[in-house]
């Protein structure tokens, strides 16, 4: 459990049954169902549960553990063993899992591109999903290897945070070597001021993000060498990586505002579609406040191609006045 979730457990008081009363009972299950990482069975968490109170029944641990279902606060999972394993949902973002048949050990990740496929089938088909599944069967690096198996991450919620801490500095990067090349490309005094001002901006906002990054992996020195839980291709390199090939081809100061749009908008979806989807977590939160920012920077973006835009339909009408005078001039 990392530091800054330890103790914390959502707000269930709302979710009691019609008419029902506060139970302690199943509030210490909760507790301690929350405490610990990783999936457990049924009788996983009673074992747990007499370690603190034996006179709790096995009973109450199975409802308790279903209403935590129907609350959101567990997802059941199913690994091929005959029984169920139950997970957090709090605080923990949804995923798939590559299950190990031979050590039955389990890792997750989250891939952008396996979530819009399964939203373009559904779409396609007309089906309105409500819950995905993916469990990938097969053998684990350590036992075709024999290599001997790396520790449990201390928290699913620190490599989450890991990664998306590394995307967004990856969209820093990239945004800062795209706004540096266009204010070097750009002829016109503002746009190359508005653009000079947004690669300082993503110069300060990528210092910021070093630095939490270093304070994540303060709190648990494995933290770097986890296995990645986050898979978003098109983000790797950065969401600007391609507008940044472009501005180093040639462009006028208009198509660079363009791109600038481009990029922005895509970088704004992208972190608040994905954002939005997660559960509450540092990860989220990263997501929420990236997509704000990207927000702001393509407004500002936009109405500077508006004034850019209406100074050029300015100019030529002012060239085509003129140039009707010089001819009625002519003419007389």
């Amino acid at each position: 459990m990392s530091a800054g979730t330890e103790g914390i457990v959502p707000d269930v008081s709302r979710l009691h049954p019609a008419g029902g009363r506060r139970s302690t009972k199943r509030e210490r299950i909760l507790g301690v169902f929350l405490k610990h990482e990783g999936h457990l069975s049924a009788d996983d968490l009673v074992a747990l549960i007499h370690r603190e109170d034996a006179r709790i029944s096995r009973a109450t641990v199975y409802r308790t553990l279903q209403w935590m279902v129907d609350a959101g606060v567990a997802r059941k999972v199913d690994f091929g063993e005959g029984r169920f394993r139950f997970e957090h949902s709090y605080r923990h973002p949804r995923h798939f899992h590559l299950i190990c048949k031979s050590c039955n050990r389990s890792s997750e990740f989250l891939s952008s591109d396996i979530e819009g496929l399964i939203e373009e089938i559904a779409a396609a088909r007309g089906f309105a999903a409500r819950q995905s599944v993916l469990q990938i069967y097969g053998t684990c690096e350590e036992c075709r290897s024999g290599k001997s198996p790396r520790p449990e991450p201390s928290t699913s919620e620190m490599v989450f945070a890991r990664d998306a801490i590394r995307i967004a500095i990856a969209t820093e990067r990239s945004g800062l070597e795209f706004y540096s090349r266009a204010a070097r490309a750009t002829k016109n005094v503002r746009g190359r001021r508005v653009f000079q001002k947004l690669a300082d901006e993503e110069r300060d906002h990528l210092s910021t993000l070093e630095a939490r990054y270093r304070r994540l992996l303060d709190q648990d020195p494995e933290l770097e060498s986890r296995p990645t839980f986050l898979f978003f291709k098109g983000a790797a390199n950065g969401l600007f990586a391609a507008g940044a090939d472009e501005i180093s081809q040639g462009v006028d100061d208009r198509q660079a505002l363009k791109i600038g749009i481009r990029c922005e908008r895509m970088s704004h979806q992208f972190f608040k579609r994905y954002g939005s989807r997660f559960e509450d977590s540092e990860g989220k939160q990263i997501f929420l406040e990236f997509a704000d920012e990207e927000r702001r920077h393509l407004d500002m973006l936009l109405r500077e191609y508006i004034i850019l835009t209406k100074r050029g339909t300015g100019a030529k009408g002012k060239k085509k006045a003129g140039g009707g005078r010089r001819e009625a001039r002519g003419t007389a």
